[in-house]
């Protein structure tokens, strides 16, 4: 199987689904292409926070907070 035989279908779906949140779209609309009866159980399984929502995130806590520009 070109080599991928460590590869499972289940890893090609995560992988879909981790793609499609770090692209910025909504829990809402991967449940729906997932086919997830819910959306806790897509947002229990699919998540988790990616090192560049994190990255993104921090700047935003910063201005919440009034930080940025303090340092």
């Amino acid at each position: 199987m070109a080599g991928l035989d460590w590869l499972h279908l289940h890893d090609l779906r995560h992988a879909f689904a981790t793609f499609l949140l770090d692209q910025g779209e909504e829990l809402w609309t991967v449940m729906e292409l997932l086919g997830h009866s819910t959306i806790r159980m897509t947002a229990d399984t699919y998540g988790h926070v990616l090192p560049a929502q994190a990255r993104q995130a921090a700047p935003a806590i910063d201005r919440l907070l009034g930080e940025e520009g303090t340092a």
